[in-house]
């Protein structure tokens, strides 16, 4: 996938609610209620007609599935760069951008989404465009109940079966609300995008920086833009350890996602907590094969990034979970959206793109097991 896609270059080196997980990307809006089942699969229906993509979105929840419906593609593009779906059936003949300029943009956003395009005028250009596009299906309309049911089975399985295949765990540690955002956001909207399962954990819930409250449900509405599980800790803001609490919090997330990529704070930083998390992380996570380092805004001259992810594909998402941390945009001018871009910017001089985002090379493992793997002692290393 494109986040192993880096590029090195010629520096050198160098949380959560606990236990409970909650699963992002999970967008309501026109969703269906009655009979819906998650695990069925989460659809996104395009359709400008609102009596035919009824019909459509009653078939298929009659089957279990989640259907959300859009009527033009702007709309569904929408749905696509903050929520996760397992398939995109649209129509051809959108107003606006039409089904076959949507392939294409939700192949950028989405790059293992499988999607059905339908149309009712068939033709070899459609055809032949389609199939560039990589469409994983092209139906004639009308289209039977049977056979849309067994054709968006047939989708949602392949895509999770490719999915797995290819799937890492990547577990991203950060000490407050937006530090992990901030950091690797475009990185592991990346991730989410192509297959890999991502899980945050922030350590405090950032009482320093406003009510707590808002700022879970903030940090809850990002990770479900991204797609992560949040595992949101309640360390003291400012006062995070880097011995005992702080490495039993990062243990037992890592013993549950069990990550081969982590992403943590560097301790190149003015700020206590940011370092006191990367020296806790870098003990609990000993048994990680591949172990990253973010730039905080409040990152030394001495940070040394040695690989740059490009997120040109991102930067916009990136900018919305960004955005949801509204309760901080007044008081901390490190999260204005033209400093985030021009930092990307300046970082993309290291590799070929137009925005990235650097990281510190702690280990860089590829074959490693999996943290938590049996026999580790979680006393070892104190």
């Amino acid at each position: 996938m494109g986040v192993g896609d880096s590029v090195e270059g010629s520096a050198s080196q160098g949380g959560a609610v606990q236990g409970g997980a909650a699963q992002g990307g999970a967008a309501q809006g026109c969703a269906a209620q009655g009979g819906a089942n998650e695990d069925s699969g989460r659809i996104l229906l395009v359709d400008d007609d609102p009596a035919l993509g009824e019909y459509l979105r009653r078939v298929l929840t009659s089957r279990g599935f989640e259907v959300v419906h859009e009527l033009d593609s702007e709309g569904a593009l929408q749905r696509i760069m903050t929520a996760h779906f397992d398939l995109l059936i649209s129509d051809i003949e959108l107003p606006g951008m039409n089904g076959l300029e949507l392939l294409e943009r939700a192949r950028q956003a989405a790059p293992g989404l499988p999607v059905a395009l339908l149309t009712g005028h068939p033709s070899v250009d459609y055809a032949v465009t389609a199939l560039r596009g990589s469409a994983a299906e092209f139906l004639l309309k009308p289209v039977s109940a049977t056979g849309l049911i067994a054709k968006a089975t047939t989708l949602i399985e392949a895509g999770r079966a490719a999915r797995a295949a290819g799937r890492e765990t990547v577990l991203a540690i950060g000490a407050h609300p937006d530090d992990v955002e901030i950091g690797a956001g475009g990185t592991l909207l990346a991730h989410s995008a192509g297959g890999d399962s991502v899980a945050i954990l922030t350590l405090s819930r950032g009482a320093r920086g406003g009510d707590q409250g808002q700022r879970a449900r903030e940090s809850q509405e990002a990770a479900d833009i991204i797609g992560a599980r949040l595992y949101l800790d309640d360390l003291d803001d400012t006062c995070i350890p880097e011995g005992g609490p702080a490495i039993d919090a990062i243990g037992r997330v890592i013993a549950e996602v069990q990550p081969g990529i982590v992403y943590t704070h560097s301790v190149h930083d003015v700020h206590q907590d940011h370092r006191n998390t990367h020296r806790a992380a870098m003990v609990a996570c000993r048994r990680v094969g591949r172990v990253y380092c973010f730039q905080s805004p409040s990152a030394t001259i001495d940070y040394h990034p040695t690989r740059f992810v490009p997120v040109d594909s991102y930067m916009g998402r990136k900018l919305k979970v960004i955005g949801v941390f509204g309760s901080q945009a007044g008081i901390r001018d490190y999260l204005d959206p033209d400093l985030i871009t021009s930092t990307a910017r300046y970082w993309a001089r290291y590799c070929d793109s137009v925005h990235a985002e650097p990281f510190e090379v702690i280990r860089d493992r590829s074959h490693a097991p999996a943290a938590g793997a049996a026999g580790a002692d979680p006393e070892e290393g104190r």
